[in-house]
């Protein structure tokens, strides 16, 4: 692109590079598994580094930007849009939202539910492992901490605990503050926690059952005749079936469409209760 300030493409590839290496070293962390202090270390070293790069590519777009006549908001966005690759920033939004989700989960406020509407929760198979899960975590960063003699390991690793806890504690607010939700109008959002919301229209709804199941498979499942599993503790207990096909957004932005969508609610008769008697 001409105009375009130098270290763009760099910046991008420098984002979308480091990105797979922290989800990596997170899910070593979440599981368990210590790399070792060099590692660490130098993962923070380039993390750091790439955040320099990001910062001052996003200034000088910004800039230009502003120089092309684009009023503060839109060089913002303008700038953010061409130097941070579209994945990097769902997942960034998603992570917002979840630690957002701690203040309203403190307040013990909902997201999107308004007055009449039933709001369906869904976290009862995943509440267990969520809280056994930061136990682990807070008995190993207290562990770690007494252990480890090296001051830079000591709060690299510090630094990385803390922020896993926060975020394992605020992926599961998310959760709880945006369940799934019945409007008046016969219409249901279905959602996982910032990562999945989908809205089914009153007129798509063909049927609706109470249907429990175990299916193997990750949080978003779609099988290749269209039916999408969103898999909470290993179960389902919905089948919503369609009488049209509905377009849904997996967290990073892919696309699918489904026919049927069978996902989980702690009280599954009440949801369907509630379709039947407004379809």
């Amino acid at each position: 692109m001409s105009g375009r300030p130098r270290g763009v493409r760099a910046a991008r590839i420098a984002v979308a590079a480091v990105l797979p290496g922290e989800l990596a070293l997170a899910a070593c962390l979440v599981a368990g598994a210590r790399p070792p202090g060099w590692a660490l270390a130098g993962a923070e070293t380039l993390v750091f580094a790439a955040l320099l790069l990001e910062a001052w590519v996003l200034r000088s777009l910004y800039v230009a930007a502003r120089a092309r006549g684009a009023d503060r908001r839109g060089a913002r966005r303008s700038a953010v849009r061409e130097a941070v690759p579209v994945t990097v920033r769902r997942l960034v939004l998603h992570e917002l939202r979840a630690l957002a989700s701690l203040g309203r989960w403190v307040r013990r406020g909902t997201h999107g539910v308004r007055p009449g509407d039933l709001a369906a929760a869904y976290t009862g198979p995943q509440t267990a492992m969520m809280y056994g899960l930061l136990f682990v975590m807070v008995i190993e960063t207290v562990g770690l901490a007494l252990l480890i003699p090296w001051p830079a390991v000591h709060r690299v690793i510090l630094v990385l605990d803390l922020y896993g806890v926060v975020l394992v504690l605020a992926l599961h607010a998310a959760c709880v503050t945006r369940p799934h939700v019945v409007r008046p109008d016969g219409s249901l959002r279905i959602r996982y926690g910032a990562l999945f919301d989908l809205a089914v229209p009153p007129d798509a709804v063909a049927s609706v059952r109470v249907d429990r199941r175990y299916p193997e498979g990750g949080l978003i499942t779609l099988s290749e005749d269209g039916v999408l599993d969103l898999i909470v503790g290993s179960q389902t207990s919905v089948t919503l079936e369609l009488n049209r096909p509905l377009p849904f957004t997996r967290p990073l932005g892919a696309t699918g469409k489904a026919h049927t969508i069978r996902f989980h609610a702690d009280d599954p008769r009440a949801l369907v209760s509630a379709l039947r008697q407004l379809s």
